[in-house]
């Protein structure tokens, strides 16, 4: 019962700061600088820093992807008698784009990995010698083929992992509101002479 109690309030502070998109980035930014003066000034820890890298790396390709991975829902189409259903008309109801990671998860995620990685820089037992300019070639020739992928998926099953709802289009045949009233309505303020009274 009491751990029933505490995780519901700690979910009430993540509802809390939900709404702070902006803000709670411009914290994980702020604590990832940290982390990497951190690794600079003490000329060691680059293990963990790279870990950090991969972990944040493959985050951010799970953000990126959809939920249900369209070259999957394809080939099961396929399967069918039918084959794939294709859209018959423009009039279809709108799917938004649902990611395999939320954003918020990805930020809770990214905030819990870096605050680990910080405190790792604490014990030296996470200090291994290694040589860090390979990790960092490494770690961009590893980005770069990752990304490379993830935007050739893009293409070929034509998603854009960033929707901002549902395309609106304007009506040309409507005419347009009046915003000022017909000549007819009389524009000389009222008397209260004139008024019968009740």
């Amino acid at each position: 019962l009491r751990s029933l109690v505490v995780s519901s309030g700690i979910n009430a502070e993540y509802g809390d700061v939900v709404p702070f998109m902006v803000p709670r980035w411009l914290f994980v930014c702020g604590i990832i600088f940290y982390f990497i003066y951190r690794i600079m000034s003490l000329q060691g820890w680059y293990i963990s820093c790279y870990a950090l890298a991969i972990f944040h790396l493959n985050l951010f390709i799970a953000f990126l992807s959809p939920k249900i991975d369209p070259s999957f829902e394809m080939s099961e189409s396929l399967d069918d008698d039918d084959g794939p259903s294709l859209p018959t008309n423009n009039n279809e109801e709108f799917r938004p784009f649902i990611r395999r990671l939320p954003e918020f998860k990805f930020w809770e995620q990214t905030v819990i990995s870096t605050l680990i990685a910080i405190i790792s820089t604490f014990f030296d037992c996470f200090n291994v010698p290694v040589f860090w300019p390979i990790l960092v070639m490494y770690f961009f020739i590893l980005f770069f083929l990752t990304m490379k992928r993830q935007i050739k998926h893009m293409i070929k099953y034509r998603y854009l992992p960033f929707t901002h709802g549902k395309t609106k289009y304007k009506d040309t045949n409507k005419e347009q509101p009046m915003t000022e009233p017909p000549e007819s309505a009389s524009e000389t303020p009222l008397n209260p002479e004139t008024l019968i009274p009740m």
